[in-house]
């Protein structure tokens, strides 16, 4: 490691792009450790620090190797000249020898350990930047060390490029690479309900409007209007106590539970009552709720398409294909049901069969949450 001092009485420049360093941080680093920085090589140079040049072996200080930057090129050669009229008055000192004086990370270092981003590029060009930032956002990737000038990767990350590369150079879309590399790396079952931007509860609690005639009054069989059914009184005081400011569910639930204990057959109960059941992860309460309802109204697309949920959180997801199926059908404008089915249907390596269903959710929720999603799944 380099002392305070270390480059003290030092004019220093730099020939190429660092690897470690942005500029402006090597001047800086130069004036803290007693020297002096300059953009170009002049004739008040003493020392220039060559960049990393990609894996190449380090320039010794008598020895002017070329050099993949143009500009690092043509420092080297000035140096020869200056040395040539005086030798030895110019000290040409690679990035890592420069790194060891100021105590900072060597690209050695970082080598020995990572791929560095312009190394990968080289190995594998058909990857290109904005497929890298794909497979970031998707999680596929995850650089283990950012620098001012370089990213790092591991090992498996590599693994992750070169399988991408070599599914591109055969014609693949890189819709169809994306799709092949989640399934691959973490198989289908990590597929979500829920992208990293949307809240989980919000993805997963289902909260559908209920089937029922939710007003106070409503018209009488002579033209009029009538007052709510006692059961009807306590399913509207359960949704109030549901919606209020400060949600009381548990009094919610009871109050549902008790327009179903009035009228067993009044649907919009089962429906909100599950809901509540399956907000609490109380999935056995909710399944019995939403199969009462769905045999009581064959025609319940909400009961479809929550036993659909409860099939999915349960892993049985033929079942749960089977229900957003039924749900789709029932109700075809819905657009969470194609996405759910979409997810399922994937999950269960049936991607033709997700296709349509992905186009569908775009189509009626094209500001949805998951839209991103289903654009590159659906393609």
């Amino acid at each position: 490691m380099g002392g305070a001092r270390s480059l003290a009485g030092q004019v220093v420049a730099f020939a190429g792009r660092l690897m470690t360093l942005g500029r402006k941080d090597a001047f800086e680093l130069v004036t803290r450790f007693g020297g002096a920085a300059e953009p170009e090589l002049t004739e008040r140079t003493t020392m220039l620090v060559v960049a990393a040049d990609g894996g190449a072996a380090q320039p010794a200080a008598e020895a002017v190797p070329p050099h993949a930057d143009p500009e690092a090129s043509r420092k080297l050669r000035r140096a020869a000249e200056l040395n040539a009229r005086d030798p030895g008055r110019l000290r040409v000192v690679s990035e890592d020898e420069f790194c060891s004086m100021t105590g900072s990370v060597t690209p050695t270092a970082l080598r020995q350990q990572y791929y560095a981003l312009r190394t990968i590029r080289g190995l594998y060009p058909d990857v290109r930047d904005d497929h890298l930032r794909y497979l970031e956002k998707w999680g596929l990737l995850r650089s283990v060390v950012r620098t001012p000038t370089e990213v790092y990767y591991g090992f498996a990350d590599v693994t992750v490029v070169k399988q991408a590369n070599d599914e591109l150079a055969s014609g693949l879309s890189f819709r169809a690479v994306l799709r092949s590399l989640v399934a691959a790396q973490a198989g289908q079952l990590a597929l979500d309900f829920r992208p990293p931007r949307i809240e989980a509860q919000q993805a997963k609690v289902v909260a559908l409007p209920a089937r029922h005639d939710r007003s106070s009054k409503g018209p009488s069989a002579a033209g009029g209007t009538r007052e709510p059914t006692t059961a009807e009184a306590k399913f509207l005081e359960g949704e109030r106590l549901e919606a209020s400011e400060f949600s009381d569910l548990h009094s919610a639930m009871t109050a549902y539970r008790e327009a179903l204990r009035l009228d067993p057959t009044l649907v919009a109960a089962m429906i909100n009552l599950g809901n509540l059941h399956y907000a609490l992860d109380e999935l056995a309460e909710a399944e019995a709720l939403y199969v009462h309802a769905s045999v009581e109204a064959p025609d319940c697309f909400e009961a479809r398409f929550n036993l659909g949920n409860i099939q999915h959180d349960l892993r049985r997801l033929g079942e749960a294909a089977r229900c957003y199926g039924e749900a789709v059908a029932l109700n075809p404008t819905y657009a969470d049901a194609h996405f759910y089915l979409a997810v399922t249907l994937e999950k269960l390596g049936r991607s033709q069969d997700a296709r349509p269903h992905w186009r569908r959710y775009r189509e009626r929720a094209p500001e949805g949450g998951w839209v991103d999603l289903a654009g590159e799944f659906g393609d």
